[in-house]
């Protein structure tokens, strides 16, 4: 279902060279293929486990490989866990290695482990932190390094999540994971910018083997929320059409865009200190209700 966004011989991307974690299928798969659509070089990256982060295989890369080079566009697979330094740092090298250059880095890769807070261990809160949030981290840094030295920008983009940023029922590893990514790329967007990186994240709202047995997904009809509505917004963000946008959110569900921004109420103000019943008795203007 991936559209037609410029000439195939060109496109938005060409010459430009991107790395797209966990894109061995889903939402990444859809990326990895649109950015190479639009002329990009691709390394796909992509463990091969299942979506709980067990297991490990080479064919799931391989194949958007395969898929890429079938379009008469260039990608390599690259098998490491971004959930390490190390691995943060191989990912990035395979970009170097293969094409000499890094240009773009879409942070995609993520498990689920769903419990409620009282039912969920030690083992599933840190594997869901160490593969989104420290797995968005360690990219970023391999990745930010290259482009600062490389001294012509770049563009990374992040995965957030209205469980992060809203709340979800069972998701409290998830959000949490996804509500640091917010923070993380707000100061990323900060810092990043004197060397003309550009910083934002998606807030992707799809069906996909991650999602496909969760009760609000229960009752879509086929295609409605197709993971390749997603990437759009990322070739967007990865070409200079947005190029000076940074720092932002961006709400994808199925053909709707939205951004999401946090909001402060007008509040109420007093000369002196507050009371408890005072914030009581005007707790509907502090709250904008």
């Amino acid at each position: 279902m991936l559209g037609s966004w410029g000439d195939m011989k060109m496109g938005l991307l060409a010459g430009k060279v991107a790395v797209v974690t966990g894109s061995g299928g889903g939402i990444g798969r859809c990326h990895a293929l649109a950015l190479a659509k639009e002329g990009a070089s691709v390394v796909v990256n992509d463990v091969g486990g299942d979506r709980s982060g067990s297991g490990a295989g080479k064919s799931m890369a391989d194949k958007v490989v395969d898929e890429i080079k079938s379009m008469d566009r260039q990608a390599v697979a690259n098998y490491d866990s971004v959930a390490t330094m190390e691995g943060g740092r191989r990912i990035v090298k395979t970009a170097l290695e293969a094409f000499g250059q890094l240009d773009i880095l879409v942070n995609n890769a993520g498990i689920l482990r769903d419990k409620t807070l009282l039912k969920m261990d030690e083992a599933m809160w840190d594997a869901v932190i160490a593969v989104h949030l420290k797995g968005t981290f360690a990219c970023t840094h391999a990745a930010a390094t290259v482009m600062k030295d490389q001294g012509r920008g770049g563009r990374i983009i992040n995965t957030s999540s209205t469980s992060g940023l809203l709340g979800m029922f069972g998701q409290s590893n998830y959000a949490a994971a996804k509500a640091g990514i917010a923070g993380f790329t707000r100061v990323c967007a900060l810092e990043l910018t004197k060397y003309d990186i550009s910083v934002n994240a998606i807030v992707p709202i799809a069906k996909t083997r991650m999602t496909e047995d969760l009760p609000r997904y229960a009752d879509l009809k086929e295609g409605e929320l197709d993971p390749s509505h997603i990437s759009p917004v990322v070739v967007f963000l990865a070409s200079d059409l947005g190029k000076d946008i940074s720092g932002k959110f961006f709400l994808i569900r199925g053909p709707h865009i939205s951004a999401m921004e946090i909001k402060t109420t007008e509040g109420v103000k007093k000369n002196g200190m507050w009371t408890p019943k005072e914030i009581a008795a005007n707790i509907d203007k502090i709250m904008g209700w």
